[in-house]
């Protein structure tokens, strides 16, 4: 019986990925679908997917399957037969394939159970996941964009919708997708009678999001199938017009795959036109937040003057300095402000 998780360290499994020489596709995909026993699901499709070198991230949870994965490119159509045959529910399973890709996002696969592959707060037994909106192709999506009687409605993070977005498209201000649900259906509830059309990066989240809608009296609900990445991959194939502007955030090394050459967005710290995002390279932040390579010069890559400070230090005396110390959301959000997620209070031993 093969191990059923990685033994190897991160340092020496990105080593290993780094020096392959056949390129990768970067590839996300789900399903809704129920899944009786979650661990034994993820254990054979584990064991599967590792004889196939497949590296990323999946959850498994009784409501489907989450996925964000890379694999050799002599294998992409390998690993799409074996996920094909692996359950009735994956036969024909829509795969989107990365915009901007160089196949080193993901060095190890990690394959995890969870409660739900989107984490969305319902406690309802009578809410169905599956009686979603109805799907919108490409062309259908630059045709709503027109409709007066349209409104698209972003379910996505602040700090993804901060730096690509379509035009005059809602935002749910919100911190979580479990938040964003019950704010969206009371942002439109004057909106009944519209259409309603939600969107995310690849469709999990507006799909499950539609569903909730049309769960609370929603009855014209729309989804763009796919997702961003989706729209964006057809409308260029189908040389359509891509409506959607500025960066399309992805959750892997590469953080955004720019859909056009609009910058909507500004660097958090001296406000120039920027939509790159970052980690503030301090060990004890980590903050995501939009940095100009002025101010990434500047601040040697961290957040604030003190994060810059706290770098430099030993890893004791960082430890020291962290002790005790609350930590603050990882994530810079319009809620919150830049200033009070990088302002790192001192103890009153650090005075």
């Amino acid at each position: 019986m093969p191990v059923l998780h990685n033994l190897v360290s991160n340092k020496e499994l990105k080593a290993r990925m780094l020096a392959e020489t056949e390129p990768r596709t970067t590839v996300s995909f789900y399903k809704y679908f129920t899944i009786a026993d979650p661990q034994a699901f993820r254990d054979a499709l584990y064991r599967a997917l590792t004889a196939l070198q497949v590296f990323g991230r999946i959850y498994v949870a009784g409501e489907g399957i989450n996925a964000q994965v890379s694999v050799p490119a002599s294998r992409y159509e390998a690993m799409k037969d074996t996920l094909y045959a692996f359950d009735p529910a994956l036969n024909n399973l829509r795969m989107n394939i990365a915009l901007e890709d160089d196949g080193k996002s993901f060095w190890v696969l990690r394959l995890k159970v969870r409660d739900r592959i989107v984490a969305d707060g319902i406690d309802d037994a009578h809410f169905d996941p599956s009686n979603v909106g109805q799907y919108l192709k490409a062309a259908e999506v630059n045709a709503m964009l027109d409709d007066p009687d349209a409104v698209f409605v972003d379910m996505r993070n602040h700090y993804e919708y901060e730096v690509g977005h379509f035009d005059n498209a809602v935002e749910v201000p919100a911190d979580t997708f479990r938040d964003q649900l019950p704010m969206a259906v009371d942002m439109l509830k004057g909106e009944r009678d519209k259409k309603i059309v939600m969107y995310c990066t690849g469709g999990i989240r507006c799909e499950k999001a539609s569903a909730w809608m049309k769960h609370n009296g929603f009855d014209n609900v729309y989804h763009i199938e796919g997702g961003i990445i989706e729209y964006a991959r057809r409308a260029r194939e189908q040389g359509l017009p891509v409506r959607f502007k500025g960066k399309n955030f992805v959750f892997d090394e590469r953080m955004g795959e720019r859909i056009s050459e609009d910058v909507l967005s500004h660097c958090h710290q001296c406000g120039a036109p920027c939509d790159t995002h970052t980690n503030c390279v301090n060990d004890g932040c980590h903050l995501l937040f939009i940095q100009c390579p002025a101010c990434a010069e500047k601040y040697q890559g961290c957040c604030s003057p003190l994060c810059m400070e706290e770098s430099k230090l030993s890893p004791e005396e960082q430890r020291q300095r962290r002790a005790g110390r609350e930590t603050s959301n990882k994530i810079f959000n319009k809620s919150r402000g830049l200033l009070n997620m990088t302002m790192k209070i001192p103890t009153p031993e650090q005075k």
